[in-house]
């Protein structure tokens, strides 16, 4: 087990709010966050600023000047970069003694023997290719590993549309991209029990079609690309954070009470 006592200073400030006791705790937790893009990138960093030990990053995807008005990895001395590799430089800056592991790779559930190797004690899912997402949350769901995940920020701008409830509140969006991703999820068996992130702000169709093709070691992809703004993928990654740290936080509470 992983002692905070070194890394007081780093967290003080944190230990301030939920003691020493919930430091210790996050330092020992292992997450797995998939896709490091606008809504991954600060859920990763949040949970190292917050103190989780262990964290390993999901995505085979290079920084592109697209990527530069909202994701946190995005500059322009870091285009064409991996972008596992230079999240991990920067989670490392933060917190040196963190264990940050990369997976450089396309997820579909083909994967989840070798990424699932090490059982994580909470996933974060910033994944926006349909197919790939419900394979990770029905993957997670059915073995019991807590899954929150990221339900459409994309053509949106307003974060305080923003909301945290279970896949069951779905009604409440006006996405038919999530409309239409719960249906699937119907389908095997999947109606409640993930919490997401949610808009409930109405999608604003983009004034240009872009769609992007993307080429992994594996197979072709296709895919449209909605418009992004700087606001709804920074709330929606730190509120996916937020329901990590908050979950173990409580658990720890709720013992010593």
């Amino acid at each position: 087990m992983i002692k905070c006592k070194a890394m007081n200073e780093i967290f003080s400030r944190n230990i301030m709010y939920w003691g020493e006791q919930n430091q210790e705790k996050l330092l020992n937790q292992h997450v797995f966050v998939f896709g490091v893009g606008g809504v991954g990138g600060y859920s990763a960093e949040a949970l190292v600023r917050a103190g989780i030990g262990k964290i390993t990053l999901i995505d085979f995807d290079t920084v592109s000047e697209t990527n530069i008005n909202r994701q946190i990895i995005a500059l322009n001395t870091t285009v064409n970069k991996k972008k596992t590799e230079v999240l991990k430089t920067r989670l490392l800056d933060i917190n040196p003694n963190a264990k940050i592991f990369i997976i450089d790779d396309f997820y579909d559930e083909s994967k989840n023997d070798l990424i699932f190797k090490q059982k994580p004690n909470y996933v974060i899912d910033a994944i926006d290719t349909q197919k790939s997402k419900i394979s990770l949350l029905s993957y997670c769901y059915h073995n019991n590993i807590p899954i929150f995940s990221s339900m459409g920020v994309g053509n949106r701008l307003d974060p305080t549309k923003l909301f945290i409830a279970d896949i069951s509140e779905y009604k409440k969006t006006n996405c038919s991209f999530v409309k239409n991703l719960i249906h699937n999820l119907k389908k095997i068996g999947i109606e409640t029990g993930i919490t997401c992130v949610f808009s409930s702000e109405k999608p604003k169709k983009p004034m240009t079609k872009v769609f992007n093709t993307i080429q992994t070691d594996e197979f072709l992809i296709k895919k449209y690309s909605p418009s992004s703004t700087p606001f709804t993928p920074a709330v929606a990654g730190f509120y996916l954070a937020f329901c990590v740290i908050n979950t173990i936080v409580n658990k720890v509470d709720k013992k010593t009470n």
